[in-house]
């Protein structure tokens, strides 16, 4: 069975890359750092905190940044791949789990719930179709606190990429259109990303291996927990998979090729994102794969970034450090969805709240240090 043939070259013609500008303004960054160094603390004393509130104000391009309506989207679909055994889980679990974001049961319900984050869920290509329901946008506007069902759905999965390309150049320019659309109608200017998907993990993996040129031995785990005898099983079929795609270099050709459905709708929504220059919210390993993809399109996609949390997924380790990125939470964090991202945000409101509204040491009165 032979491996994709399309070149990024052909699917630029089926979809057009949003131009993410450089927002490196170093009199912006002068200016904020001058605001942290005079609050009344010593200087950096607030650590990591301090690295936030710049890099939230780089991104808005203020120094008076403010976070307004987040939106934590949660990309799902299943993978063909599933069928290889590389999951310890059913590919039902893709739309049970659906069903239970919408239901407001699971870990990123509850956590976007209590941060105030509104939480959309796309069907970027689930093997199942989802009854209409309250919060369906395309039947009547769902209530503001009631997750959000957006149908986007693809393809029911994508084929199997052990035997041949994941998708086809049309479906995955169509996945990274409706990514990039869905932002459009989408409020706020803070982006927390999410994902759910069987299989998802190897996807991710093979994104690294092919594109940062990573040992798939290196950067394979166990995912939603397999055992010794799995795990070996799934490098296996990894392996197998980029052999048959050996050919495959590019961004577009190896997220066709190997990627997923939610992978490269996500990708979409990052480079829509960071073209409107909203403050990107990544998660952990599967997420961060969608922002490998953007960054070698449109290396300024970085610039808007915040990483939540270092996954316990190896791979993800290696990801980061590809990205020249530091997650702000180190918790062994490896249930996806968007988890991560919910628990972080409350540090990226205080990193605002810190920068707008503590006091100088001039407006205080408080004696500045000894010379």
């Amino acid at each position: 069975m032979s491996s994709v043939h399309f070149s990024d070259a052909s699917l630029s013609t089926l979809w057009t890359c949003p131009q993410v500008a450089d927002i490196e303004d170093a009199a912006l960054t002068q200016r904020i750092q001058h605001q942290l160094d005079f609050k009344t603390k010593p200087v950096g004393s607030l650590g990591v905190l301090e690295q936030v509130a710049l890099r939230l104000g780089c991104i808005l391009g203020t120094d008076k940044p403010e976070l307004e309506a987040p939106q934590m989207v949660v990309f799902a679909a299943d993978h063909g791949l599933a069928a290889q055994g590389v999951s310890a889980y059913p590919v039902d679990v893709t739309w049970q789990m659906v069903e239970n974001f919408l239901a407001g049961g699971a870990a990123v319900s509850v956590l976007s719930r209590q941060n105030g984050v509104a939480l959309n869920v796309v069907d970027c290509g689930v093997a199942r179709d989802f009854e209409a329901r309250e919060q369906d946008p395309h039947d009547k506007l769902p209530k503001a606190s009631e997750p959000r069902l957006w149908r986007r759905k693809v393809a029911y999965g994508t084929a199997d990429c052990s035997q041949g390309p994941a998708m086809t150049e049309q479906q995955c320019a169509m996945a990274l259109r409706n990514g990039g659309e869905l932002v459009k109608k989408l409020p706020g200017n803070a982006l927390l990303l999410g994902e759910m998907g069987i299989g998802n993990t190897s996807a991710a993996s093979l994104l690294l291996a092919r594109l940062c040129g990573e040992s798939i031995e290196a950067v394979t785990g166990a995912g939603t927990g397999l055992n010794a005898e799995g795990l070996a099983r799934k490098v296996a079929v990894l392996k197998q998979v980029l052999a048959l795609h050996t050919d495959v270099q590019q961004p577009l050709q190896v997220l066709a090729a190997m990627g997923g459905l939610e992978i490269a709708t996500m990708t979409g929504a990052v480079l829509q994102a960071a073209a409107e220059r909203r403050v990107i919210v990544v998660d952990g390993f599967i997420t961060t794969a969608a922002v490998l993809v953007a960054s070698r399109l449109q290396p300024h996609v970085l610039q808007r970034c915040v990483y939540a949390h270092r996954s316990g997924e190896p791979g993800h380790t290696r990801m980061l450090a590809h990205l020249q990125a530091t997650a702000l939470l180190d918790w062994q964090l490896r249930l996806g969805e968007g988890s991560g991202a919910a628990l972080a945000w409350p540090l990226l409101q205080s990193a605002c709240t810190m920068l707008n509204e503590m006091a100088s040491f001039e407006s205080a009165g408080v004696s500045t240090k000894s010379e």
